[in-house]
């Protein structure tokens, strides 16, 4: 029996190892070829593709469509699989991939009809702009047909990898519509709903302005009073225990000094966009050199795997940056009985067989059937004027003036453009797709009132050059002026904590080194949670003998969201445990319409703020005899939660939550989340928490900048560019991880790559004689 048992024991042991073995040996074969050369009929000249230690793609070329060929390649062989996610998604087309399990998703996505959009979107670009997406498309196949097998996702998931075709470029830039203005979609519909549920007073309260204000101009919303409405017993009596999701700001951080406020009288430009981080991660480090004789035209920066652009970078001339612009895109319009609509199919392939999804289409876009009534959405992503290849122009910039004009019309989800440049210039404008409709809603409103101008894009896009402070920021709040605010709307602007924290670091100054602006992305002061800490301290010492832990917490906490403060951890949790209490009677009953506060929690400050000063007795939520008791109670309540989730069980040191453990930051692939036995192979490894939302440095668990730039054009020499990980989406690429372990120690990566040590060289095809 016992040598039976042996014979079994081994032969799992031998079968595993042998397993391992076909595994690393299918990985190894998947491996990309880095060296050599090759020929191809989609270039004109001589092209040199180099990666230097990090992986990065350095490209040599006559022109700019050879230049997208050889990008299209090494985006082929590195992120193949990430780009094949990106299009699915937006395409809603990851059943086909991932089985019936992501049919929800597909449905969500088949609303917008995307693949159908890219189509359109293809057609009516520029003739050279098509050439430059099939040239792009066309080194994304080479590459892929080199491989000797799949990357190893595509033997996980047992599929096969599809060509690449040049409108899926497009279906990337959709997909980042979706990331980026995605959740503010439904956003009208919870006020509206806010409106109908709970009465006008109730709607205003939640929706107070906030008093966290940042515009470049100085101007500030006008912030009426507001008394605290009565709310309705019924809603107190029904609430349910409930949690508002606190989702992430999808966003990002940039800002810009002059030259008058730099040693060498360049401007010094700073951005790192707030994304999810994953591996791989987001974007490509890319260096593209241009030589026409003696001139070289030389943009460094990230691309994004999809698409030919350098998205953020510089040429030596001109540095650029993003951040989300959150104005108002999307409107919801209520369609009359007599309102003519249609109905289509979409068809969404599975692993095997498909399914069929009948959506509902109107004039102004498609339909939603809510309580009966139809709504129909009009999107700026569903405009022919979504999409282009406009971007691209930036590279070739040689002003912030000739960035602000090339820039206009670009085709992307607005942004925040921010510019710098050698001669020492700034610049922002809102650069994107902006609807020309002169009064965005806030609220659904009758069909009959469609504003026709939304079939044209803005041209009166707002800007700001060299303005009187000698300095821009943006952060996700509001930037245009309290006057221009009206014409662009609020699509879900960030509270502006982060914005004014930045402005106030900015004019604590009046000279500016990189290290100076590294200091700024890191800081992690937690300005805005000054005052819940001073209100939850209040709470506290009302019972000092029972929270005398507690208290010594609170009192050391560092006042920042540092990784071994644990007051931080109690201050940051509490708010949020208010949130879900105070809010809970509207939550449950927005939940059974399938909405939620959670796209407005960014904006519900105010209104937190209010009900915590004046404990009005009809918010007291039911079941505490007074405002003390519960305020103490939800602490009580969310300390335990918390130790539990952390350690297991509720008793213990309060030393277990420290920040950096509560927010650790987990930097994984999507498979290790589904299959965690691949963690210790695809993972980067978890590292303490660094920073949180309402401050320059943000960082969640799976969130934060997605990438450090800051760089004077003409001193690339001395700039940064920081990613949260590797080059390659191969787990045996020496590039895999290349580049976290400076991004996690808050250590500068150069901007510019290192010496090549590898080359792909592609020669034109010669002619069949």
């Amino acid at each position: 029996m016992l040598k039976a048992i042996k014979f079994v024991i081994y032969s799992a042991i031998l079968l595993a190892l042998l397993a391992t073995a076909v595994f690393y040996g299918a990985l190894t074969l998947s491996l990309p070829t880095l060296s050599g050369s090759a020929s191809s009929n989609s270039v004109s000249d001589t092209v040199h593709l180099q990666r230097d230690e990090l992986g990065t793609a350095i490209i040599i070329a006559e022109n700019r469509l050879d230049a997208s060929y050889a990008l299209g390649y090494a985006h082929g062989q590195d992120r193949f699989f990430q780009m094949d996610l990106l299009r699915r998604n937006a395409a809603g087309e990851l059943s086909a991939l991932f089985g019936e399990a992501a049919l929800p998703i597909d449905e969500n996505r088949r609303f917008h009809q995307f693949r159908k959009r890219s189509e359109a979107a293809f057609k009516q670009l520029s003739k050279e702009d098509q050439l430059s997406l099939e040239t792009y498309a066309n080194g994304v196949n080479d590459a892929l047909a080199q491989l000797s097998l799949p990357s190893f996702e595509y033997l996980v998931t047992q599929t096969q990898p599809l060509p690449w075709k040049p409108e899926d470029s497009v279906l990337a830039i959709f997909s980042m519509y979706l990331d980026l203005q995605g959740r503010s979609l439904e956003r009208d519909l919870l006020i509206d709903a806010l409106h109908n549920n709970f009465g006008d007073e109730i709607a205003r309260f939640i929706l107070q302005p906030s008093p966290f204000q940042a515009a470049l101009d100085g101007s500030t919303t006008t912030i009426k009073p507001q008394s605290v409405p009565d709310l309705n017993p019924s809603l107190l009596a029904n609430a349910q225990q409930i949690t508002i999701e606190k989702p992430q700001a999808v966003g990002s951080n940039n800002w810009a000094v002059r030259g008058s406020l730099t040693r060498n009288g360049k401007a010094m430009l700073s951005d790192d966009m707030h994304l999810g981080l994953n591996v791989p991660i987001i974007w490509y480090r890319t260096q593209i050199n241009l030589l026409s004789g003696d001139d070289l035209t030389q943009i460094t920066g990230v691309s994004l795997p999809g698409a030919p652009a350098v998205v953020v970078g510089t040429n030596g001339h001109v540095a650029w940056g993003f951040t989300n612009g959150y104005m108002d895109t999307a409107d919801w319009y209520l369609l009359s009985p007599k309102e003519k609509t249609t109905l289509e199919t979409e068809t969404i392939p599975l692993k095997e067989g498909e399914h069929k999804y009948l959506l509902e289409q109107s004039q102004y876009g498609p339909v939603k059937v809510i309580n009966g009534l139809k709504y129909a959405l009009s999107w700026v992503a569903h405009r022919d004027y979504a999409v282009n290849l406009n971007l691209m122009k930036l590279e070739q910039a040689k002003t912030v003036q000739e960035a602000l004009g090339v820039s206009k019309n670009t085709g992307i989800p607005v942004q925040n453009l921010v510019v710098a440049d050698s001669a020492g210039n700034i610049a922002w404008q809102a650069t994107g797709a902006l609807p020309d409709r002169r009064k965005p809603l806030s609220r659904p409103e009758a069909s009959s009132r469609f504003d026709q101008r939304w079939w044209q894009q803005a041209k009166d896009v707002p800007f700001s050059m060299n303005p009187k402070t000698d300095r821009i920021w943006t952060g996700n709040s509001r930037v245009v002026s309290a006057k221009q605010d009206p014409r662009f709307g609020n699509g879900g602007y960030a509270l502006g904590a982060r914005s004014a924290q930045i402005k106030q670091r900015l004019m604590e100054k009046d000279l500016f080194d990189i290290e100076d602006f590294y200091a700024i992305q890191l800081d992690n002061e937690a300005v805005f949670l000054k005052r819940w800490h001073a209100r939850l301290l209040e709470v506290l010492e009302q019972d000092a003998g029972v929270f005398q832990e507690d208290i010594v917490a609170l009192n050391s906490w560092n006042n920042c969201a540092c990784a071994d403060s644990v007051g931080y951890t109690l201050v940051r949790k509490y708010r949020d445990a208010l949130i879900d209490a105070l809010f809970a009677p509207l939550e449950t009953k927005l939940e059974s319409q399938q909405l939620s506060l959670s796209l407005i929690e960014r904006q519900i400050e105010p209104a937190l703020w209010q009900l915590m000063m004046e404990q009005p007795p009809t918010w007291l939520p039911a079941g505490h005899e007074s405002w003390n008791a519960f305020l103490k109670q939800v602490y009580l309540d969310m300390r335990d939660a918390l130790m539990i989730e952390i350690t297991g069980h509720a008793d213990g040191s309060l030393q277990a939550l420290k920040w950096g453990e509560v927010n650790q930051l987990k930097v994984q692939h999507p498979f290790s989340k589904q299959i965690p036995i691949l963690g210790g192979i695809l993972d980067m490894p978890p590292v303490a928490g660094f920073g949180d939302r309402f401050m320059p440095a943000v960082q969640g668990r799976t969130f934060g900048a997605s990438q450090r730039l800051i760089v004077q054009p003409g001193d690339e020499v001395n700039g940064v560019l920081t990613l949260p990980g590797g080059q390659s989406g191969h787990p045996l690429s020496p590039f895999y991880r290349e580049g976290f372990e400076n991004y996690v120690n808050n250590a500068f990566t150069p901007l510019l790559p290192g010496t090549p040590i590898h080359q792909i060289s592609f020669q034109p095809q010669t002619p069949i004689q």
